[in-house]
């Protein structure tokens, strides 16, 4: 244990807040060189637990390195300086900010080990990857970011409630503890509530009308950070925490061919890619189901070459909407002559997702596919097959036919806008397209990379056999016959697929209506009832009891002051200035006071007889005079 770590995500994070110290003709550079330490960093780290911070009662644990980790934090530091390559031209310092914090929060939840950790950087990388919708800076960009916060809120709500209560229970927040195979075994509430918030990120249907809605929102150079990072993220924690949890698998196979659906019918190119990030993901989905050796190697090396050839077709059609300011398959056509080295790497990316032979997808879904029929689930492995042709059909056919040589004619400006992207794009796709091509021959390169490495050396043995190569170039080879055959059927058309996001947008504006019409109307009708029953009776009696206290008792407290005070002044004149005057005065009057009570006392006493003299009223001895006279006597008398 070695408490002295430096996290890569700290890297990333330091780097971003120091961006705009940075002076202009240094900034290129620095661009550059802070995710190439982030490489360097991940690609020298050894394995084992570091970063460990004693806080209250907890233990954080910021490093936990093994094999699992790596080959994610490996793929995705690559991929950033990819990302900050692609985008180097761009100006704003923010969308650079938001770009590495992204990262480094998909980088911090990789290596996390504890439910803690795991969650600060979960929640990180979703608030600081929604700039890269808003910084579009459109109306609908505005609004799918929202919508993309407050569904990532809901999943965030969801597996924090799902950590709390299953880590009370257990007495742990490690996840070597209790983070291992969560589901398959005594699955309990808990648990499918923190699958809920991983499956929310991985895009799982219903829960994935989020991603083509933000991504085909994001600016230019987000949506390249963005397909790589929240979906493959939460692949991990997926791979970490729910291996061989059955009811992954009939999810992931859902996937794959739900988003080849979609996909087909979109109009939108960077919508029809989000769209297919569901179908690819679907794969590792259903590989984390199975939970074998072959199929969680299979889920790793997929991510590894998806987020590569994925991030590589975001690029192509980023550049086309960059240069052109459309990404529309009816606003474009004909580029190739424009636009030829985009087209020749978009190409390649499109080939590459398609699993044809010498391409980074060839070695690695049919891991998946094969791991499927291993375990004699013979549907999952045909039905992924078939998703595979799908992919082919709108990706390795459909973008670049469309974009590239279709019938559509660009409007004039459009056209005119039309060129080569700047020297940093082209050379990032070059290098995303190197490499789609480099795994695709030197597959060793990834396998030697994965968790299990008996299975990956197992399976490299029959990757390019016969049988396999046959098979793919089969099925890739009729699915483009189809394409051409059926080419007038998949023209596209500028219409809108409606999609789970129907129910929320439509159920927003329902809770709108309710919050605006009959709950306002309620509030109103309470408040006019306090207004007329309550505030209006209570503003009266505060004004009777504001009159009252004016006029009567300050008036009769300032009467009694100002008596007072005229008496004051009337007695001022004795005050001399001299102690022996006052000192006279005051004997003077204090004489003259007791005189007068003495004089009063008398008056009272001889009065007393002429009462007494009263005929027929009674006598009381104590009344009588004390001159010597008795009672007989005064009777007498």
């Amino acid at each position: 244990m070695n408490n002295f770590w430096i996290h890569p995500a700290l890297i990333l994070i330091l780097g971003a807040l120091l961006l705009p110290l940075v002076p202009a003709a240094l900034k290129k550079a620095y661009l550059l060189l802070v995710p190439i330490l982030v490489f360097l960093r991940v690609y020298t780290m050894a394995h084992g637990t570091f970063g460990e911070v004693s806080f209250l009662n907890w233990t954080l644990v910021f490093g936990r390195v093994d094999a699992l980790s790596n080959v994610f934090g490996y793929i995705m530091s690559l991929m950033c300086i990819l990302g900050t390559l692609y985008g180097l031209h761009v100006k704003d310092d923010a969308q650079h900010i938001a770009s590495w914090i992204y990262v480094s929060g998909s980088i911090g939840c990789i290596y996390a080990g504890d439910f803690i950790t795991l969650f600060l950087f979960w929640e990180l990388m979703a608030f600081s990857s929604v700039f890269l919708i808003w910084f579009r800076g459109r109306r609908e960009s505005l609004g799918a970011g929202y919508r993309y916060l407050l569904v990532h809120i809901f999943g965030g709500l969801a597996l924090l409630a799902g950590m709390v209560w299953h880590c009370n229970t257990q007495g742990s927040w490690a996840f070597d503890a209790s983070f291992c195979k969560l589901a398959v075994h005594h699955a309990t509430p808990a648990t499918y509530l923190i699958l809920i918030g991983f499956i929310l990120n991985a895009a799982v249907p219903p829960l994935h009308a989020w991603l083509p809605d933000a991504y085909g929102e994001a600016t230019f150079n987000g949506s390249v950070f963005m397909c790589a990072f929240t979906t493959k993220t939460a692949v991990y924690a997926l791979c970490r925490g729910f291996a061989g949890t059955e009811i992954l698998v009939p999810l992931g196979v859902i996937m794959a061919l739900y988003g080849v659906v979609y996909a087909v019918l979109e109009n939108d190119s960077r919508r029809l890619l989000a769209y297919h990030i569901i179908s690819q993901v679907g794969y590792m989905v259903a590989g984390v189901g199975l939970g074998t050796e072959m199929a969680i190697n299979g889920a790793c090396a997929h991510a590894f070459a998806h987020i590569l050839y994925k991030g590589l077709l975001f690029m192509g059609c980023g550049a086309v909407l960059h240069m052109t300011g459309q990404s529309k398959f009816t606003e474009l056509g004909g580029l190739w002559k424009k636009m030829p080295w985009t087209f020749l790497f978009t190409l390649i990316g499109g080939l590459s997702i398609s699993a044809f032979p010498l391409f980074s997808g060839f070695v690695s879904k049919s891991m998946i596919v094969t791991a499927g029929f291993e375990e004699h689930k013979l549907w999952v492995g045909y039905l992924l097959l078939l998703a595979s042709a799908g992919t082919f059909l709108h990706t390795g056919l459909k973008v670049p036919y469309f974009i590239w040589f279709g019938k559509n004619k660009p409007k004039k400006e459009t056209w005119d806008r039309a060129a080569e992207p700047p020297w940093n794009m082209n050379v990032a796709m070059a290098v995303a397209a190197f490499l789609c091509i480099f795994i695709g021959c030197y597959y060793p390169y990834l396998y030697k990379m994965l968790p299990y490495q008996e299975a990956a050396a197992e399976f490299a043995k029959t990757v390019y056999s016969p049988y396999h190569i046959s098979e793919t170039l089969q099925i890739l080879l009729f699915t483009g016959l189809g394409f051409f055959l059926l080419l007038k059927k998949l023209v596209p058309e500028p219409t809108i697929s409606l999609d789970m996001d129907w129910f929320y947008r439509k159920g927003g504006r329902a809770f709108l209506w309710f919050a605006k019409y009959p709950v306002q109307s309620v509030d109103n009708f309470i408040g006019e009832l306090y207004r007329y029953a309550g505030l209006i009776p209570l503003m009266l009696t505060a004004k009777v009891s504001g009159l009252f206290d004016n006029y009567v008792i300050d008036g009769a407290v300032d009467g009694f002051a100002s008596s007072f005070r005229g008496i004051g002044r009337r007695l001022r004149f004795v005050q001399r200035g001299q102690m022996q005057q006052n000192l006279a005065f005051a004997f003077a009057v204090a004489a003259a006071i007791i005189v007068a009570f003495l004089l009063f006392s008398r008056i009272s006493k001889a009065s007393v007889p002429a009462r007494l003299s009263l005929p027929g009223a009674p006598v009381s001895q104590s009344a009588l005079p004390t001159a010597g006279l008795t009672s007989d006597a005064v009777t007498t008398r």
